[in-house]
């Protein structure tokens, strides 16, 4: 998906969130041009927890791209077409919903939002 953070003093962020099962347990993949950087984060029971951070610059009102595989237990996340975290996560396993993410005071807008089911091995 494409994401253009806009405005906000708490954050300036956007990002995808998949798995979801309620609002208590997901994934979140997010860039924050506040604190230039990209974050993968899991929510379980309404806790949320970091898996990883990495630098990243992340303009504001500039488009970016944001990009999330995964398979199994296999995460991968791509910023501005660029790999930028890889890992294994079991925390939130199964089916769920996918979307658009944001937070706090955030203004963002987003545009291309897709989602592909892999098929086979």
């Amino acid at each position: 998906m494409k994401f253009k953070p806009v405005s906000g003093n708490e954050d300036q962020a956007g990002g995808v969130v998949w798995r979801r099962k309620d609002r208590e347990n997901y994934y979140v993949a997010r860039a924050n041009a506040l604190e230039n950087n990209v974050a993968l984060y899991y929510t379980e029971n309404g806790s949320r927890k970091t898996i990883k951070y990495v630098d990243a610059p992340v303009a504001p009102n500039a488009w970016h791209t944001l990009r999330v595989r995964f398979k199994g237990d296999l995460i991968q996340v791509e910023f501005d077409r660029k790999r930028c975290i890889e890992t294994n996560d079991r925390h939130v396993v199964g089916g769920g919903k996918a979307g658009v993410w944001t937070k706090a005071d955030s203004t963002t807008l987003f545009d291309d939002f897709s989602f592909i089911e892999a098929k086979g091995k």
